[in-house]
């Protein structure tokens, strides 16, 4: 497996794009065109990253990585919080990649732990073609999804790998009924569906939310954080009508960042409605 250094230089480029203020509740807010470069500096042992975000410009200069953030083999990746507590804003950064573009979501919760805001990033490399990709659909989701998923540890033990399986379907009420299958374990569980968000409601602590984005992009993802409850947050991507990514910071029941998981997956079947 690539390290960490090396799955960072697959970032390397100009990316141009914006960034797109959006509410927990989906609502969009603002967009601010974007221009990121990375850019590798003594044989690539050093990163210059240049940020022009609406012509304000930072710049940075790093030679190593922090211990909030990790890579995936392709270049995908996520940075934040590292501990949940009380009374501190918490928060995570994602990013995918796929050949020319890359697709980030940022997921904010304030000091009461209530989730706040969105900002979603699109992105491509200067000089090639950006494709347009619609905003996500539940119909779009519905059927078969198989793939594999890779999941990395901040203590650095090695990488676990294993076959995932993912089933979508609208039952007779109109609800999207989820059937998750990875290694030896099965989950099932409901949601309504209101628009553009996804309301889960199999746990009565956490409420987990799927917001449905421009660009085939999701983000889920509990209403409310809670101490002593573990939880995850995701991104997902629709790259193509028939391939997704998705990326998936989990934290245990003390607050720690547990892994990180990329999942790779392929639609295999159409979609069915269920009795």
């Amino acid at each position: 497996m690539a390290s960490q250094w090396e799955a960072l230089l697959k970032n390397l480029g100009e990316w141009r794009g914006s960034f797109t203020r959006i509410s927990s509740r989906g609502e969009l807010q603002g967009d601010t065109k974007s221009i990121v470069s990375l850019e590798g500096l003594n044989n690539n042992q050093t990163i210059r990253q240049i940020i022009n975000l609406g012509g304000n410009e930072t710049v940075l200069e790093y030679s190593s990585l922090g211990r909030g953030v990790l890579f995936c083999e392709n270049g995908a990746f996520s940075q934040g919080s590292i501990q949940l507590a009380p009374y501190s804003e918490f928060g995570a950064e994602f990013g995918l990649i796929h050949e020319n573009h890359r697709l980030r979501l940022v997921q904010l919760f304030d000091k009461k732990l209530q989730l706040n805001q969105f900002t979603l990033i699109r992105e491509y490399l200067a000089g090639t073609q950006p494709v347009q990709r619609p905003p996500l659909t539940v119909e779009a989701l519905l059927g078969e999804w198989q793939g594999e998923a890779v999941t990395i540890y901040p203590d650095w033990r090695s990488p676990d790998s294993y076959s995932v399986t993912m089933q979508l379907q609208l039952d007779d009420v109109g609800k999207l009924k989820q059937n998750l299958t990875f290694g030896d374990r099965t989950i099932t569980s409901t949601a309504s569906i209101n628009g553009d968000i996804l309301q889960f409601d199999q746990n009565s602590l956490l409420q987990v939310q799927v917001l449905l984005l421009p660009d085939g992009a999701s983000a889920t993802c509990p209403l409310n954080l809670q101490l002593r409850q573990p939880f995850f947050l995701e991104v997902g991507w629709l790259i193509q009508p028939n391939l997704r990514q998705r990326l998936i910071r989990s934290y245990n029941d003390k607050g720690e960042w547990a892994s990180l998981t990329l999942v790779t997956e392929i639609k295999t079947e159409n979609p069915q409605v269920t009795e």
